[in-house]
């Protein structure tokens, strides 16, 4: 244990103390978080529904949980929270990735929780808020149900990349470390409104049911934008990555047009940490998709940023 502590930060540490009061208060209030029966889908893997008030109804959430979990009931684990994108669900990264292979004697929890068909973990203008189900109601259900101990990191893909910096940025004390793959890092960077309103009229959803029109209520596009909101990210370990785009995509053009036009964003979104002196761990590569051909690789770069601050093997 002493060995496991020197590797993290103060801030860490200090972190996780914030993170382990939290859920201990969330934990014993009425309607959050609430587990139903685990569901067994591989070895180490489970599926679990959630009763959340945040969002009014069971969510789902996929959990990798240690090898000799069962062995060691008084031991604890740091949470490793991965993030879907957009049109796609809480069981992409077992799907797209090796994550269970990979995470194989590391000693740590996997969560994957649900954000919805659109994939952007927020607060929407009708009240569902996902952002409170991944940020409190999933740390307290670990801490309460899965011995968590309270230190946590994000990292997600595409709109989970989004949720994985503006999760770390509005809830400073709260993850050890964030990642973005391919992220939508500046939400009112020109073009940026256009794509976001595109990702929610896809699932036939109203465009301002989100946060509103991106000019008549652009301080709720501030407040939710992870660059607005940098200065949160001062002293958490951060890793960025960005293809160039246009003709990384394969057969579809899709892919490779859609992460060139998130290239300036997430430049920005850096630009704006390089101006307050805050540090970021980034990778800009060129070519690319934006699908998981090129996430995989990307996660696997941005380890050893998110093992340090875990804990947990490189």
């Amino acid at each position: 244990m002493p060995d496991r502590i020197s590797r993290m930060s103060r801030r860490t540490v200090a972190k996780a103390a914030t993170a382990a009061g939290l859920t201990a208060l969330f934990g014993t209030a009425t309607g959050v978080g609430r587990a139903r029966a685990a569901t067994q889908v591989g070895p180490r893997t489970f599926d679990v529904s959630v009763a959340s008030a945040a969002l009014r109804r069971s969510a789902p959430v996929r959990l990798i949980l240690p090898a000799g979990f069962d062995a060691a009931p008084a031991r604890t684990y740091p949470v490793l929270c991965l993030l879907h994108g957009a049109h796609d669900d809480y069981t992409s990264w077992t799907r797209e990735t090796d994550i269970e292979a990979f995470t194989e004697g590391r000693d740590l929890i996997v969560a994957m929780p649900d954000a919805g068909p659109t994939g952007i973990p927020s607060v929407w203008r009708d009240g569902v808020d996902y952002e409170t189900f991944q940020v409190t109601e999933v740390p307290a259900l670990l801490a309460r149900d899965y011995r968590a101990s309270g230190v946590m990191a994000v990292a997600g893909v595409s709109t989970g990349g989004y949720g994985a910096m503006a999760h770390a940025a509005r809830h400073p004390d709260v993850f050890a470390a964030a990642a973005s793959y391919s992220g939508v890092l500046d939400t009112t960077a020109p073009g940026v409104p256009a794509i976001v309103d595109a990702i929610v009229a896809r699932e036939n959803l109203p465009a301002a049911s989100l946060w509103g029109h991106p000019v008549l209520n652009l301080l709720t596009w501030r407040d939710f934008n992870p660059r607005a909101r940098a200065e949160g990210l001062r002293g958490t370990p951060l890793y960025v990555s960005q293809g160039s785009g246009l003709l990384g995509g394969g057969g579809d053009p899709l892919p490779g047009v859609l992460e060139s036009a998130l290239w300036p964003s997430a430049h920005g979104f850096t630009d704006a940490l390089a101006r307050l002196g805050i540090s970021v761990d980034s990778h800009f590569y060129a070519g690319g998709g934006h699908n998981w051909a090129y996430w995989k690789g990307e996660f696997a770069r941005s380890w050893p940023v998110l093992a340090r601050a875990l804990g947990v093997p490189e």
